[in-house]
């Protein structure tokens, strides 16, 4: 049968796929070495289905670290849900950065290349920028919005510390670090 005369392979998934897997390429090779062709192979997908599902290399970037910060974002939010005091709401962002933020090589690789290339390009502040919002929000009800800035960043300097040190602080550090925070007094 000529190639012309073939049916069309139905494949509704391919773009989740493919961001997917621009995720891992990101995690093996960083940005700088993430291509068309590598996403492409890794989500098991013709090279012309790139430029059909997407307008170009950032475009794709922007998908798939959207959809990375918005995973992050959506732990944090579970975690928090419950929280009816401070007291509760600080043990589950202790939980939140000792067991969720950095935890796996992937994500911490996946997170850095993320800042690195917000930090470069600002045009992809807003993903890192929208994602620290949620976090924030999700302390609103125990806290000041300064605090909750302040609590946000600890979170992801003590993730990185835990991610990057070779001996990590205990999760009882954390609690500490964020109630000293949160109540100065």
């Amino acid at each position: 049968m000529p190639d012309s005369a073939r049916t069309r392979r139905h494949d509704p998934q391919r773009r989740d796929r493919i961001i997917d897997a621009c995720l891992d390429v990101i995690a093996e090779h960083g940005v700088a070495g993430t291509s068309h062709r590598r996403v492409a192979a890794a989500a098991d997908v013709p090279l012309g289905s790139m430029t059909y599902h997407f307008d170009g290399m950032d475009d794709l970037l922007r998908e798939a670290f959207l959809r990375y910060a918005d995973r992050g974002a959506a732990l944090v939010e579970r975690r928090m849900a419950s929280a009816t005091t401070l007291d509760e709401a600080l043990d589950a962002f202790a939980a939140n950065i000792d067991e969720d933020v950095f935890v796996t090589q992937r994500d911490l690789v996946i997170s850095q290349e993320l800042y690195t290339l917000a930090a470069r390009r600002p045009e992809f502040r807003d993903i890192t920028s929208g994602w620290m919002a949620r976090t924030r929000a999700t302390l609103a009800p125990f806290v000041d919005a300064d605090t909750a800035v302040m609590l946000d960043a600890l979170n992801e300097g003590l993730a990185l510390h835990r991610a990057l040190h070779t001996d990590p602080s205990a999760a009882a550090l954390i609690r500490g670090a964020l109630g000293r925070l949160a109540r100065p007094d």
